[in-house]
């Protein structure tokens, strides 16, 4: 979200880093990627959607194909619609999740920061380039909250190309998937139906240009 003064952490960032912790502590227990996979959607507050049930369904079809490079992907096992996750584009223009309707999405929160978000850049703008289309989009949000030049710069000097700039400086899309319990640390990706119902969640990198990742987003977009 921001980048790392020397004389210390930011609030918001050290409030980040802090649930971060709280992943790490469920990655011991859980020895999956060394960051921990989430526990599910019961017990954590949130509405069930009924119009989100048949997300649950299309979910425990794809949970045989979260396995190998993305075996640390949770599959939803109870209705949930994603909040209407508010940001903006290269531009400025402020956009919600909602624009997205109709079209399976790849959320991914990032921030130049966080070592793992860095690394799996690339890989997801491979998947992008691979099945980004009419029925299919990887949105990466950054939430670096101070120069946000630095991200843009980041992405062009590891030859991103394929995958569009969106960004929250003020990390509230952090917060919001947090209070529904769909964000511990960094960086966190959610796989959106086209009615913006959960499908997936992991908490932690993933290798998104392999062939299980691939595998599991067509399957997901019904390809």
């Amino acid at each position: 979200m921001t980048e790392r003064p020397a004389t210390g952490f930011t609030k918001k960032h050290l409030a980040i880093v802090l649930a971060g912790g709280v992943a790490g502590v469920i990655a011991g227990l859980a020895g999956v990627y060394g960051i921990g996979a989430l526990t599910g959607n019961a017990g954590r507050g949130e509405a069930r959607d009924a119009a989100c049930r048949p997300a649950v369904e299309l979910a425990r079809k794809l949970a045989p194909l979260a396995r190998g490079e993305v075996a640390a992907v949770n599959v939803a096992k109870s209705p949930l619609r994603v909040p209407d996750l508010a940001f903006h584009d290269a531009g400025g223009k402020p956009l919600t999740l909602d624009h997205w309707r109709g079209k399976t999405v790849l959320l991914n929160l990032w921030a130049t920061w966080c070592v793992p978000c860095r690394k799996e850049m690339p890989a997801l703008d491979a998947l992008e380039q691979r099945l980004g289309g009419p029925g299919f989009e990887v949105v990466a949000i950054n939430i670096d909250t101070r120069d946000p030049d630095k991200p843009k710069a980041f992405l062009k000097e590891v030859g991103v190309e394929k995958l569009a700039y969106y960004a929250d400086p003020q990390a509230k899309v952090f917060q919001d998937l947090k209070a529904i319990g769909r964000a511990f640390g960094m960086p966190t990706t959610l796989l959106v139906d086209p009615q913006g119902c959960e499908l997936g969640t992991i908490a932690g990198p993933a290798e998104w240009a392999s062939e299980d990742a691939v595998k599991l987003v067509q399957a997901a977009i019904g390809k």
